[in-house]
């Protein structure tokens, strides 16, 4: 299987190299991995400590930050190099300040990870959430390097629990130790003799937390919000932006409205905008502008929704109602009540949130229209739902320290 799994791989890899002519990302994902090695050796010096950590994309780095902090804080010799397989991961975060190096991890051929694990000859690995690569893991266990999965989740319908699944059962074993966020994916884990397996939750709880600890403020919301309830719309799609916009265009009230879409091109902005019969105005063109005197504003760029977030009465998550709701876990960081449509259950936060009524969810755009009439006007009711979303992140924080605890 191993060999089958090579040769795969190395026809895989000639073939994305033409994949550029097609599509913008993956010349970025192509083009990328070939400057990884010369990056690597540049700021790598044979005689320096290394931990690699590694994100599949935006997400996992995201979720990963508290546990590169305390690696950090804990080892300050080290060098940290951080890799991402998705250009959405890396072309937004290269330029961090959290990791020493940050480059593409390179494809998972037997050349690519020895050049790669001999320049960077790692202490630690930590792998976030996800992402298997046989040969890397081999490699790691070969050479007896410590690797641990942080925040990892498993489901029942992986390949790692089929019949057929042991060779990806196999490159599990590389791992010294996995941090799970649940007891379902302890218990799926344990279904295949793996025991070194701990639930210490989700370590995004950890990030979402910082977040109350910084400046937030935006002097552009006060002076949009004033006294008013204010709705955040984050990440919404083309149907979550119908289902809204027919509710402004009928709304009565003083409540005010902010969108961050998903999608920020022109032409989607422009689209949104048409739709809104209401007095509405863009971030890009705010100067000048009486803000108070507007009901809608869309920001057309991206960066900052957290902010926006803590000026927040009610929020709105999107993708409920197209491919699967974004980030809830921000919004209910500053104790607001949350708003989601119907495909939310891949989501294990989402799940247990709105089965305590801190994030509700509306099937249809009837369903929305009732839900924000009532969290609008029902001020009550709107901060003891806030109160769940608040309460519940807190009370799902410490993973990080748990995970630090046991590999100290």
């Amino acid at each position: 299987m191993f060999a089958l799994y090579n040769i795969l791989v190395s026809i895989a890899e000639k073939m994305i190299k033409i994949t550029p002519l097609f599509s913008k990302k993956m010349k970025f994902f192509v083009e990328g991995r070939k400057q990884t090695v010369s990056i690597l050796i540049s700021k790598i010096k044979p005689t320096d400590k290394t931990i690699w950590v590694h994100a599949a994309s935006l997400g996992e780095f995201e979720q990963g930050i508290p546990v590169i902090e305390s690696l950090k804080k804990e080892n300050p010799n080290h060098k940290i190099v951080l890799t991402f397989f998705s250009p959405s991961g890396y072309e937004i975060r290269k330029n961090n300040s959290i990791a020493d190096v940050t480059v593409y991890l390179p494809i998972d051929t037997k050349p690519n990870v020895a050049s790669f694990l001999k320049v960077v000859h790692p202490e630690m690995v930590f792998f976030i959430k996800y992402e298997f690569w046989p040969n890397y893991l081999n490699a790691l266990k070969n050479s007896k390097i410590p690797t641990y999965l942080i925040s990892g989740i498993f489901r029942p319908n992986q390949v790692f629990f089929k019949s057929y699944g042991a060779f990806y059962r196999n490159a599990l074993t590389a791992f010294n130790h996995f941090f799970v966020q649940n007891q379902e994916s302890k218990k799926l884990l344990n279904s295949i003799h793996f025991n070194n397996v701990t639930v210490t939750g989700d370590t995004r709880f950890d990030r979402v937390l910082q977040i109350l600890k910084r400046d937030n403020r935006l002097d552009f919301v006060n002076d949009f919000k004033q006294n008013n309830t204010l709705v955040v719309i984050g990440s919404s799609w083309p149907v979550d932006e119908d289902y809204l916009a027919n509710y402004i265009n009928i709304y009565k009230g003083e409540a005010k409205f902010i969108f961050a879409p998903h999608n920020i091109k022109p032409e989607q902005i422009a689209t949104l905008q048409n739709k809104i019969k209401t007095k509405t105005v863009l971030y890009s063109k705010i100067e000048g502008e009486k803000l108070n005197d507007y009901s809608v504003l869309i920001v057309d760029t991206i960066g900052l929704l957290t902010k926006i977030y803590s000026y927040a009465d009610i929020a709105y998550i999107g993708g409920g109602f197209e491919k699967g709701i974004h980030n809830i876990l921000e919004p209910a960081t500053f104790g607001i009540p949350i708003i989601i449509g119907p495909k939310y259950k891949k989501f294990d936060e989402a799940v247990a949130l709105t089965q305590i009524k801190g994030c509700l969810v509306t099937n249809n755009e009837v369903e929305l229209h009732k839900t924000l009439d009532i969290l609008i006007t029902d001020e009550e009711f709107r901060k003891k739902t806030g109160k769940i979303s608040g309460d519940f992140v807190k009370s799902n924080k410490d993973a990080t320290l748990k995970i630090m605890q046991h590999i100290q």
